[in-house]
């Protein structure tokens, strides 16, 4: 499968986390070509951006949730 398949951009966290996790193992194992190896890098690199991209979103929303929290404390105190 190819780093740039449809759909690949909307995996969730946990999938793409997943699905990097048995990448590695598969890269780990060996028994690969080096056609199937680089494929299977390359997917990786995608699934590794992906998980970066969510986390980076999640980071995100809790500092804006947490920005709205202290500013709703202020006007109650203010």
């Amino acid at each position: 499968m190819a780093a740039s398949d449809p759909g690949e951009k909307e995996l969730g966290y946990e999938q793409a986390r997943d699905a990097l996790s048995e990448i590695v193992a598969k890269l780990e194992a060996g028994n690969l070509t080096l056609e199937e190896s680089i494929d299977l890098w390359e997917r990786g690199e995608a699934m590794a951006g992906i998980c970066k991209a969510r986390l980076e979103g999640a980071r995100a929303r809790l500092d804006a949730a947490m920005a709205k929290q202290a500013g709703d404390e202020d006007e109650v105190q203010g």
